[in-house]
């Protein structure tokens, strides 16, 4: 029987595929908290290290893991892996809200982390079935996506997160699996079979590529920009929930309001502003400018008093995420053709680094000045942290890069 092939409607497919396991993904962020005190009996502030080191096991995992689902995709298709994540997904939620106890969580994250997210094979898929010339195009259709899910998910989460804490699981639970029935079919394999190579275990090291950057200056300085950024960025996820419940009392459905408002501003800054600023400007203006804007964001965050300013804050910090797409650009273009993929793999490596250690580093400093033994009540003290990181990472783009010189139109 002749191969199915992917036809005009593939891209669709998997942005759908997408779409639909960031709501998963976000869905259970509101009711995180909730659900950790229950079963823990800990406080809020405690509780905070205790997702911190959930994220960072799943985060440990994957770096080890996603290399090896990676190359297996190489060898055996997209499909297959991306079907078996989607699945592996569906039962760690399920895991999760049926957890009698902490430890079930911890098992729960590992299997996520072992299998990977859907990201990874949904962009080689992309890459697969694209010509050369609308990949970059059809790379942002999949971040608008990522940001559509996450404005959705974070929002569902808090309205189910009303009912109770695990609910928003279950939930999450059934979007996975209804995204592996309908993979299964509807989503053609992209890569050919005489595309296809052997898988070697040899090829599948996190840190290889990392090392291999390193005969590229310039790119290999501006990994530590992209450190310090990371591990800022890291801040928000690991520690918004417990700030804002911590600071302003929030419940889950308006902690996910506030999520699904930075999911509408990243869907304003990846899908437009950053196609429109940086042919403007340039790419070293334009990685200036963001962060600047993020290192503000911050800064307004960790200081707020009340709970509308968080909104106000929102704005530079989304506005940060042009600097980004900027780096990456900078770095491209300093590193040749045969070596594009090695310097996003490098990236990836990278960014699973600081989400190993950012989630346990940031909710012990969020516990310790919201905890009596403190010697000031200072529940913003990571997002102050994440400011300084920002301010140190300008310093260092300067001295790697230089001066931006506006590239106007």
């Amino acid at each position: 029987m002749a191969e199915k092939r992917p036809g005009a409607n593939a891209v669709i497919f998997i942005l759908v595929t997408v779409l639909l396991d960031t709501i998963g993904f976000g869905i259970i962020i509101p009711v995180m908290p909730d659900l950790i005190m229950s079963l823990t009996g800990k406080d809020l502030g405690a509780a905070a290290p205790m997702n911190g080191l959930l994220m960072a096991l799943y985060a440990l995992t994957q770096f080890v893991c996603a290399p090896i689902f990676g190359n297996l995709s190489d060898r055996y298709g997209r499909r297959p892996v991306l079907l078996l994540s989607l699945l592996a997904f569906s039962l760690d939620y399920l895991m999760m809200g049926l957890a009698p106890t902490f430890a079930w969580l911890f098992v729960g994250r590992a299997l996520a982390g072992v299998f990977g997210a859907t990201f990874g094979p949904a962009n080689a898929y992309i890459a697969d079935i694209s010509p050369p010339e609308k990949r970059a195009a059809n790379f942002g259709l999949i971040g608008a996506a990522w940001g559509v899910g996450f404005m959705l998910g974070p929002a569902f989460g808090g309205l189910l997160g009303e009912i109770g804490p695990r609910v928003p699981f279950f939930a999450a639970a059934a979007i996975a699996l209804i995204n592996v029935i309908y993979g299964y079919f509807v989503l053609p394999e992209s890569l050919a079979m005489e595309k296809r190579r052997p898988f070697k275990l040899s090829r599948a090291n996190p840190l290889g590529a990392l090392i291999q950057i390193k005969q590229y200056p310039v790119v290999f300085g501006l990994f530590g920009v992209v450190l310090l950024y990371q591990i800022a960025h890291d801040v928000n996820p690991t520690v918004w929930t417990f700030f804002v419940k911590e600071r302003f009392d929030w419940r889950s459905y308006e902690i996910g309001l506030s999520l699904t408002f930075v999911g509408v501003m990243s869907i304003i800054v990846q899908a437009g502003l950053i196609r429109a600023v940086i042919p403007r400007i340039g790419e070293a203006a334009t990685a200036y400018v963001g962060l600047i804007l993020f290192a503000i964001g911050f800064l307004g965050i960790a200081f707020v008093t009340e709970g509308w300013m968080v909104y106000v804050c929102i704005v530079p910090f989304s506005l940060g995420g042009l600097a980004m797409p900027a780096i990456r650009g900078i770095m491209s273009n300093r590193i040749p053709d045969n070596a594009q993929g090695e310097l996003q793999a490098a990236l990836t490596c990278l960014m699973s680094l600081t989400a190993i250690g950012t989630p346990i580093a940031m909710p012990g400093l969020f516990a310790f000045y919201t905890g009596d033994s403190a010697p000031i009540y200072f529940p913003g003290a990571p997002f102050l942290v994440a400011a300084i990181l920002i301010a140190i990472s300008i310093l260092l783009f300067a001295a790697v890069h230089g001066p931006a010189v506006v590239e106007s139109e």
